[in-house]
């Protein structure tokens, strides 16, 4: 028989905890002496860059460490219950009825061969005696509960059929079906466009207000922190550097760690940049369109127009921003670019060159004109290449010779601010900003006309996406490079982008230059789309000294 829960007192407690690395690595412990609480019905919010414990944390929690990691000292109070060492079987119980997770990235964290339903179902199974009806009916009413439509449509369908943020809200139901007292969220909008992010973090709140849960919230976004924090404890390389109210912490942060931080938050605002109006146009899009059709089982086709009647242009050392939510159409204008894929209708020009009806031999001599980094730096290079064997084949299917493409290599190595050393070591051996920094190398290897980066910031920390983005102005300034720039946060897109287009179900809605579609957007699509950004109205900390 367990003890009666105080209400008043903490629902966790972290005490001086510390959890060894393996021996071998950079530093020896994954955190060191943290300690913090998260109180009934609070919202204290982990930050800090890749590598500073915070996921490390929230598996020590749960009670997920692998046996790599153990926790040498402190320990973690569930309600005042040491949970520290406890027996798998206890932790067994205590997942999801007192402590629950939500993961960063639903699709690898839920089941693919069970259907949602089946899948809270689970839950109730293995931590209720209610009857299969009475299951039913709770997993009915938690589908309400986070605001999917369709709920019975819901039950019966399995992940891959729905969106990402449906699929996060499966997620959620998981974790609150049983009303927890610890809700623990690890990166959980990372992946989400700014109106999904925006409605999942609402939900989160509300569903914490209804049942006075804490939570332990993780992530790298400042905004979102500005947005949904009470508390705000920060990490730096496992040691806990600074702790406090949120506005004490992101207004007047006391560490320069911390300072850092905040100072590498990119705002809103944009100011009007000078263009050369005579500089030539690298890309023409003029009525671009992509038409899929969906066959069902029943022999019924559906079109899907992922993109319509889209035009824009780009000249000689300008950035054009697409923005948008997931499903806008953002990527597919890209592909269509790149020739990744065929465009169903329209003209797309590259110089003097149509190259939208070109098929793929006649497409060869043009690739190296148009290259693009992609969202994921982890998937976008070969585990099984060197850097320098990376960056040099590219140059060498054209003709470049091996001496003169290794010495371009090391050349465009510098210019991306990474060590020649780099040339014989291999992917796994980088950062996620470092190994972005050896994609970017790599595509600037061709000398292109224009450079496409789709989301090439979104899966990275907050400083490192600085000074990518700080990086990629540098290089369009340098090499007068045409950039065609796709992301679905808006902060970033008002630093780096000349113009902007704002897609929606497929088509541009409001396009212009950046300063004016931030300054004053027209569109409501528009104007929804800014009102979701989180943090947008918070005043963050300057740099130190400023």
């Amino acid at each position: 028989m367990n003890a009666p829960v105080n209400t008043t007192a903490p629902v966790l407690e972290v005490q001086d905890l510390t959890i060894a690395l393996p021996p071998g690595g950079d530093r020896s412990t994954a955190v060191k002496n943290v300690s913090f609480s998260v109180g009934r019905g609070e919202t204290l919010c982990l930050v800090g860059e890749s590598g500073s414990g915070k996921s490390v944390i929230a598996q020590g929690v749960m009670g997920l460490l692998p046996k790599t990691l153990p926790v040498t000292t402190g320990r973690i109070l569930l309600q005042g219950e040491d949970i520290t060492h406890a027996p798998l079987s206890r932790l067994r119980e205590l997942r999801a009825t007192r402590m629950s997770m939500i993961f960063q990235e639903p699709m690898t964290a839920l089941n693919p061969v069970m259907t949602c339903g089946d899948q809270i179902d689970e839950v109730l199974r293995e931590h209720t005696p209610l009857s299969a009806e009475e299951r039913r009916q709770k997993v009915l009413s938690i589908i309400g509960e986070v605001l999917l439509p369709e709920p019975e449509r819901m039950v019966s369908s399995y992940p891959h059929q729905l969106s990402g943020g449906q699929r996060q809200r499966i997620m959620i139901a998981m974790a609150l079906v049983l009303d927890p007292v610890l809700l623990i969220a690890d990166e959980p909008t990372t992946a989400l466009d700014v109106t999904t992010q925006a409605q999942i973090l609402k939900l989160v709140l509300d569903l914490q207000q209804r049942h006075g849960t804490g939570v332990l919230f993780i992530t790298h976004d400042l905004g979102v922190v500005a947005d949904i924090a009470n508390r705000v404890a920060v990490l730096r390389l496992g040691d806990l550097v600074e702790m406090g109210p949120r506005d004490e912490v992101l207004k007047t942060p006391q560490h320069n760690y911390t300072r850092m931080l905040m100072a590498s938050v990119p705002t809103l605002n944009t100011q009007k940049r000078a263009q050369d109006a005579d500089a030539p146009v690298v890309l023409r899009v003029k009525g671009l369109v992509k038409t899929y059709s969906d066959k069902s089982w029943f022999g019924k086709h559906r079109l899907v127009h992922a993109a319509k009647d889209v035009n824009l242009e780009i000249r000689r050392g300008q950035t054009l921003g697409i923005v948008g939510e997931s499903g806008s159409g953002k990527s597919t204008v890209a592909r269509c670019v790149v020739r990744l894929i065929d465009p169903t209708a329209g003209s797309v020009m590259l110089g003097n060159d149509e190259i939208a009806t070109l098929g793929a031999s006649a497409l060869r001599p043009l690739r190296q004109r148009v290259q693009i980094v992609f969202q994921d730096p982890y998937r976008s290079l070969n585990p099984r290449r060197t850097v320098g064997q990376a960056l040099v084949e590219g140059p060498m299917n054209y003709g470049l010779s091996n001496d003169a493409a290794q010495a371009k290599a090391r050349e465009l190595l510098g210019l991306v601010r990474m060590d020649v050393s780099a040339m014989d070591r291999y992917p796994h051996q980088f950062s996620g900003g470092q190994r972005q920094r050896i994609c970017i190398a790599r595509a600037l290897m061709m000398e292109p006309e224009l450079l496409i980066a789709d989301e090439a910031v979104s899966a990275l920390d907050v400083s490192v996406q600085a000074q990518v983005l700080r990086l990629f102005e540098e290089i369009r300034e340098r090499l007068k490079i045409a950039m065609l720039f796709i992301t679905h946060d808006l902060r970033v897109a008002s630093q780096v982008c000349d113009a902007l287009a704002v897609m929606s179900e497929g088509e541009v809605v409001e396009y212009g230059p950046a300063h004016q579609v931030f300054g004053n957007p027209q569109h409501a699509y528009t104007q929804a789309l800014f009102a979701a950004a989180p943090g947008k109205n918070f005043a963050f900390g300057t740099r130190p000294g400023a």
